[in-house]
């Protein structure tokens, strides 16, 4: 992420602060857990997008009318959005924050994958080392009976 520009000066800096922002905000844990528990999940992210967006063109000094028009939303939705009046626009406000401070964006679906693999992978084993203690276990017995 230190190629994106925090504070952007044209629409090609602005597209990449933009795009940084929605990534960054839709991989985070919190954020998939919210999503998968939304009841319309286009609208909330629609919202996140906008709100992102709206972030974007703000911090490049874009005036709230003009993103409105850019973004097709009413200067009342973005000045929500950028005031942090709504849940999409805190969200992604601390993405924003989080990349001022430098801190890295985790990106937590594949992480997220791989971490299941690795744990399928153990318990795999596992089961297997297990099934071969039992199988033991039950050729001992089965002496035992023999021998009584």
């Amino acid at each position: 992420m230190s190629e994106v520009p925090l504070k952007p000066t044209g629409k090609e800096e602005i597209k990449k602060l933009e795009l940084s922002l929605i990534l960054g905000t839709l991989f985070r844990q919190d954020v998939l857990e919210s999503i998968r528990s939304a009841e319309d999940k286009v609208t909330w992210l629609d919202s996140l997008i906008v709100a992102a967006g709206s972030l974007a063109r703000e911090r490049a000094g874009i005036p709230t009318t003009k993103i409105a028009e850019e973004l097709g939303r009413t200067e009342s939705t973005i000045r929500n959005h950028l005031s942090g009046r709504t849940e999409a626009g805190k969200i992604v406000k601390e993405t924003y924050e989080k990349m001022l401070k430098g801190e890295k964006l985790e990106l937590t679906i594949g992480t997220q994958d791989e971490k299941l693999k690795q744990e399928n992978e153990e318990l795999k084993q596992r089961v297997e080392e297990l099934s071969n203690k039992l199988s033991k276990v039950r050729n001992m017995l089965e002496q035992l009976l023999n021998e009584l």
